[in-house]
């Protein structure tokens, strides 16, 4: 055989494994995935770059597949909090909790952190429209469920944004606390520079 045409065939074949690998990559990261999955994360990505419209639209197909996606419930209620429309926003926890308590396992543990979640944006709702004993009671219910899963953002994050000391639940909770034991016109509850520190949690 021609050293010219053996080059080429040893050239065609080594595309040919590379594309095929790439392929079988692809087919067990998207095939393998339970319905609702795929769009959950895209919508995640879009609510990251604060594209919120795609984001919503990412989070309702999800759903289409999936009723009921745990994941895309949450991205749907953290974009209602990130376009301050709390209204719809608690509407879509309220809907999220009792889902999750009537349905999760007891060795489900990415779902008791999804709770837990869902307690502390609830409770950020009601701390941004003022309702401080409500978000006292959510913040509570949080930790209670899972501590670490709203313990704040992990060492990427403070890299990423500069924030070494944001705030948390645990942080809110107890400064909630301490301004409703002392009487009313004393009371200190709104920081904005502190509050706007205040992130939402997906786990």
């Amino acid at each position: 055989m021609n050293s010219g045409v053996l080059n080429r065939f040893i050239k065609y074949m080594f595309v040919a494994i590379l594309v095929m690998g790439a392929g079988y990559i692809v087919f067990q990261g998207v095939g393998n995935r339970e319905p609702g999955d795929y769009y959950t994360e895209v919508g995640g990505i879009r609510l990251r770059d604060k594209l919120y419209g795609e984001a919503m639209e990412k989070f309702n197909k999800a759903l289409e597949e999936q009723p009921n996606h745990r994941g895309a419930l949450m991205g749907r209620a953290l974009v209602f909090i990130q376009t301050k429309k709390y209204g719809p926003a608690a509407k879509e926890l309220t809907y999220l909790i009792g889902y999750l308590t009537r349905t999760l396992e007891a060795d489900d543990k990415t779902g008791h952190a999804v709770l837990a979640a869902a307690y502390a944006n609830r409770g950020i709702v009601h701390d941004r429209q003022a309702r401080y004993r409500m978000a006292l009671k959510d913040y509570i219910a949080s930790l209670k469920i899972d501590q670490e899963a709203v313990s704040g953002p992990g060492i990427m994050h403070k890299v990423l944004y500069g924030d070494a000391r944001p705030a948390t639940v645990r942080k809110r909770a107890i400064y909630i606390t301490k301004q409703l034991k002392l009487p009313p016109e004393k009371r200190l509850l709104r920081l904005p520079e502190v509050d706007k520190k205040q992130r939402m949690y997906k786990p």
